[in-house]
């Protein structure tokens, strides 16, 4: 249990931490805070959502350090601080302190308390650190290592919170209550149903993670699959799979570029969660890839996380707001350094309008949002489970590093900040689209 102290009895620098907290996040307030010396900065509000811990002396001076985002999660996960209650909840302080109308009396206010925050070295990096990326932006050099970095973490530690087909992509929920295998496996029917897979076609995978979708296409439905991926282990253990499910004549997974893909023809391809690593600047030569890969009649499932275009192009906000966003809070700046090196989210109406100026027919788009919310909530609590296997396995750091990757996802998608679409494309032959009237072929 924690205590609240009165007024004057805190320890060395707990004034200065009670101050500056109070003034960043004035009460009435839906979180406590506990300090190192165990009191409690609590709220009016008498049924607190969370708390947040501060695990060391200095532990506020580092989480709100500039830009705060970044500082907010390097402290996090390298303990300075925990979260104890709904995790999920906390993400919502990032935009309340970015949505907050400060002024400027404010903000020189909140400089000088910060300054009389205690003072105390940072926890050395014990584990996975960040990445720091050289070459040509999106080179194939660049693309394999930044790609590496997140994937190549072991596929024992995914295979800990994953599906049992390591599926690490959003599920597929039709009641919202089934578990994670099975939500996945609906998903895979759902994008074998949508591509109308016949026996017999040639499916290309791009990005094919561990091989769960290229395997199901191929017992399920009876194609040819090609996977590809940059990932090292993730194709050592696709191979593997697919012999032991005695497909190696049908489905074989490459170590390969989608780039470097030529003098192939495919009557279905598919993509999911890969367009995201592409960059929007090469999203075209993307498309066009695809295009010359793709048979005429053919289609193209394209499955990733987009954003909403106001987050990207808020050009309504003042200036002031812009850079407060860029310089202040970091947006975006954790994921670069520690989960997605190169990624970029696109507006799904910007990633389809690419996807038309090289050709491709628009036949249909799903918002799965809130699929993912769901997705994301059942990896969190699998990953909580085997916290001590997931330590064994990677470290503290990479296990901290990815549940706070998790949640903060949740957060994105539950409040709409975030999308996950599918856009089926067609290849047009002679205006032909390989597709049927309606889509009452999708829920028979």
């Amino acid at each position: 249990m924690s205590r609240t102290a009165p007024a004057g009895s805190a320890g060395d620098g707990a004034l200065a931490v009670r101050a500056f907290m109070n003034s960043l996040f004035p009460a009435p307030r839906h979180f406590n805070i506990r300090l190192v010396d165990g009191t409690a900065i609590e709220p009016v509000l008498e049924r607190p959502r969370f708390t947040i811990v501060l695990n060391g002396a200095g532990a506020a001076r580092h989480m709100f350090s500039l830009p705060i985002e970044l500082s907010l999660a390097e402290a996090y996960i390298r303990g300075g601080f925990d979260i104890e209650g709904d995790m999920f909840a906390a993400f919502q302080l990032i935009d309340d302190i970015g949505a907050h109308p400060w002024g400027a009396r404010q903000l020189l206010s909140l400089a000088s308390l910060s300054q009389a925050l205690p003072r105390n070295g940072q926890t050395a990096v014990l584990g996975r650190g960040p990445l720091s990326l050289t070459g040509t932006k999106h080179s194939r050099e660049r693309d394999r290592a930044a790609i590496q970095y997140h994937y190549d973490v072991g596929n024992e530690f995914y295979a800990l919170w994953l599906d049992r087909r390591m599926n690490y992509s959003c599920a597929y929920f039709k009641t919202g209550g089934e578990d994670i295998d099975i939500a996945q496996e609906q998903k895979l029917e759902h994008i074998c149903r949508k591509l109308r897979l016949q026996p017999g076609e040639r499916l290309l995978d791009i990005g094919c993670g561990w091989g769960g979708l290229a395997i199901f296409a191929a017992q399920q439905y009876g194609v040819n699959a090609l996977g590809v991926t940059l990932s090292t282990r993730q194709a050592e253990l696709a191979n593997q799979r697919i012999v032991q499910a005695g497909l190696s004549d049908r489905v074989s997974v490459k170590l390969l570029d989608y780039r470097d893909l030529s003098a192939q023809s495919f009557d279905k391809v598919v993509s999911v969660g890969m367009f995201e690593h592409v960059g929007r600047s090469h999203l075209p030569e993307y498309f066009a890839q695809v295009m010359r890969l793709l048979k005429p009649g053919g289609l193209f499932l394209n499955h990733g996380i987009s954003v909403h275009p106001g987050d990207t192009d808020n050009r309504s906000a003042r200036l002031w707001q812009r850079l407060a966003s860029r310089y202040v809070l970091g947006s975006g700046k954790f994921s670069q350094r520690y989960i997605f090196p190169d990624g970029e989210l696109v507006p799904v109406s910007a990633v389809n309008e690419m996807a038309e100026r090289v050709g491709f027919e628009v036949r249909d788009v799903e918002n799965l949002r809130e699929h993912y919310a769901l997705t994301l909530r059942h990896w969190v609590a699998r990953l909580d489970a085997r916290r001590q296997d997931a330590t064994r396995l990677a470290d503290e750091t990479t296990y901290r590093t990815w549940k706070l990757y998790l949640s903060a996802s949740v957060y994105g998608f539950e409040s709409g900040h975030i999308n996950v679409n599918q856009s089926l494309l067609a290849k047009l032959d002679h205006g032909c689209a390989s597709v049927p009237l309606t889509r009452a072929d999708l829920y028979a």
